[in-house]
């Protein structure tokens, strides 16, 4: 069954998006304008306001949709994790497809917009943070618990665990991404290096002994 035709009023409001996410990810919420992304998305200002009141409520709108990636994270983990009888192998394997997510050049810029406008939208980055990576920690806290019920992790205290093994994974390439700016360091096959040392410190700390 073929998808039903786009609208033009969803059409607009697409094209409205993906200009307006591409101006806050190039020059910040200070440095765009309705003006700008009225011209980028091929429309008319008075356009612009029909869909959205403000900018603040365009720029609200791009940071939460950007949460929905913590779904298939959730997923992952759970997947990855809920019935394992090699833990070693499928943390590896969790752990390389995670970072492989968070290291996405998108995933990175808009990280960087969410950290940038923290200071001026306070509750916005709240909410971004409870919607998303809260909410992948609480997944992997859930899934240590279980491991450690069933006695193959020794994890007291699980949403620590989850914290140290996602801190692990993420201190090296996050920051390195984040101070020099480099977006297109996700590709760098260093990231497997990284998950796989990040797995057997894990469970050296972690592992039942």
């Amino acid at each position: 069954m073929e998808p039903p035709l786009e609208g033009r009023t969803a059409r607009k409001h697409r094209e409205i998006v993906a200009a307006a996410t591409a101006a806050f990810v190039d020059n910040g919420y200070d440095g765009t304008s309705m003006d700008e992304i009225a011209a980028s998305a091929g429309v008319s200002k008075q356009t612009v306001y029909k869909h959205f009141t403000d900018k603040e409520s365009l720029f609200s709108e791009i940071v939460l949709a950007t949460t929905g990636r913590a779904t298939g994270i959730v997923q992952l983990v759970t997947e990855s994790l809920a019935d394992t009888d090699d833990l070693a192998r499928d943390l590896g394997r969790l752990a390389r497809q995670f970072v492989t997510v968070l290291m996405d050049p998108q995933v990175l810029r808009l990280r960087r917009l969410v950290i940038s406008s923290a200071a001026r939208f306070p509750e916005l980055g709240r909410t971004w943070y409870a919607q998303g990576f809260e909410r992948a920690l609480a997944a992997m806290a859930s899934a240590f618990a279980d491991l450690d019920a069933r006695g193959v992790l020794h994890a007291d205290d699980p949403e620590l665990a989850a914290d140290h093994f996602v801190g692990l994974l993420l201190w090296i390439p996050i920051n390195k991404a984040m101070f020099t700016g480099d977006d297109d360091y996700g590709a760098s096959a260093d990231l497997d290096r990284y998950a796989d040392a990040a797995v057997a410190a894990f469970l050296r700390a972690y592992g039942r002994r």
